[in-house]
C-alpha cells in the first residue's frame, strides 16, 4: 500500500452480524480500498457484561464469508486496557478530568450532568466514575456523507463518562485511544453514532491527538423506523448467500451493480471501481424496501 490512509470497521461482539453491519463494514472497507489503504477490523470487547458468547468469532467468519478480511491480524479492544488507562491517567493528572461521586438517580430528568463534582467531591461522597470537562464550545466537522455537523457536548451531555462506576473504560475514551494507536485516518461508520462524533473530538483535543476524517453511513431500520440491532437477533445476514448480501448492501450504499456480477469477487472488483462516496445517500433506509421483507 503506496497510501496513508487507514480504515476501519470496529464491531462490538453483542450478537450475530446483522445486515446494518454488513452495510457499515462494506462501506468502510470499500472507502480503505478507493484510497489505495488498508482496512482494518477491531473487536470493541471491553465491556464483557454485553457480550454474547462466540458472536465475536462468528462475526469474523460471517465477514470473511463476505470477502471482507482485516489487512492487519485482528485487534482485540480489551487487549489495550494498559493503553486505555494511561490516557485516562494522563486526562486527570492535567485537570482534563475529575473524579465524580454521581449516580444516574443523581442526574437531571434530561440526562444532561450539571456538574456537581468538577469542583471537587461533594463531603462524604466517594469517586465513582471519571468525566471529561466539556466547555461551552462548538465542536464542528465536516462529515463525508451527511454534511457540516455542529455539536456542543455541553449541552447534549454535559461533562461525559471516560471511565464507568464499574472500573471499566467507556467507549468514548477507548474508541479514540484505540483508533489514534492504529493510525486511523478516517472513521467511517453508521449515523447511530454520528452524536458521539463532537465528544470523541473532544477527548482527541484533550490528550492532543490528531483528528481523524469522519464519514457516516446511512442508518438502517426496519419496516416501523427501528433500528437494526444484533443484541436483539434483527435480521442475520444468514438468511441469503454473501453475494446476494453484498449485491443489496452496495444498491444500500447507491451503487448498483450489472447484472451477471455474480460472486463476491465480481462484485467486489466492480464495486472498488466504481465506488464514489458522493453516491451514497444520508438516509435512513428501510430494509424492507431493498430486501422485501420487514
Amino acid at each position: 500500500m503506496t497510501s496513508s490512509y487507514i480504515g476501519r470497521f470496529a464491531p462490538s461482539p453483542t450478537g450475530d452480524l446483522h445486515f446494518g453491519s454488513l452495510v457499515a463494514a462494506l462501506g468502510s472497507y470499500l472507502q480503505a480500498r478507493a484510497n489505495d489503504g488498508q482496512w482494518l477490523v477491531r473487536i470493541e470487547n471491553i465491556d464483557p457484561p454485553r457480550e454474547v458468547a462466540g458472536a465475536a468469532r462468528r462475526q469474523l467468519k460471517t465477514l470473511a464469508e463476505h470477502g471482507l478480511i482485516s489487512d492487519q491480524p485482528v485487534r482485540w479492544q480489551a487487549d489495550s486496557r494498559p493503553d486505555h488507562l494511561a490516557a485516562l491517567e494522563r486526562l486527570i493528572d492535567s485537570g482534563k478530568a475529575f473524579h465524580c461521586a454521581c449516580t444516574r438517580s443523581d442526574l437531571p430528568a434530561d440526562g444532561i450532568y450539571p456538574g456537581s463534582c468538577r469542583n471537587g467531591l461533594p463531603s462524604g461522597k466517594a469517586p465513582r466514575s471519571v468525566r471529561l470537562r466539556a466547555g461551552e464550545e462548538t465542536i464542528s466537522f465536516q462529515d463525508g456523507v451527511q454534511g457540516r455537523c455542529d455539536q456542543i457536548p455541553a449541552r447534549q451531555t454535559g461533562d461525559f463518562v471516560i471511565r464507568r462506576a464499574d472500573g471499566l473504560v467507556a467507549y468514548q475514551l477507548a474508541v479514540v485511544v484505540d483508533d489514534a494507536m492504529a493510525g486511523v485516518t478516517e472513521v467511517v461508520r453508521g449515523a447511530d453514532l454520528i452524536e458521539s462524533t463532537g465528544r470523541q473530538i473532544l477527548v482527541y483535543q484533550a490528550l492532543e491527538l490528531p483528528l481523524p476524517d469522519y464519514l457516516h453511513l446511512p442508518l438502517i431500520v426496519d419496516a416501523d423506523g427501528r433500528k437494526l440491532s444484533k443484541s436483539e437477533g434483527d435480521d442475520p445476514v444468514h438468511r441469503q448467500p454473501p453475494a446476494a448480501n453484498i449485491r443489496e448492501a452496495l444498491e444500500v450504499l447507491g451503487h448498483s451493480p450489472p447484472a451477471g456480477r455474480n460472486t463476491i469477487d465480481e462484485l467486489l472488483a466492480w464495486a472498488i471501481q466504481h465506488w464514489k462516496s458522493s453516491n451514497i445517500p444520508r438516509g435512513p433506509i428501510t430494509v424492507g424496501h431493498v430486501r422485501g421483507s420487514s
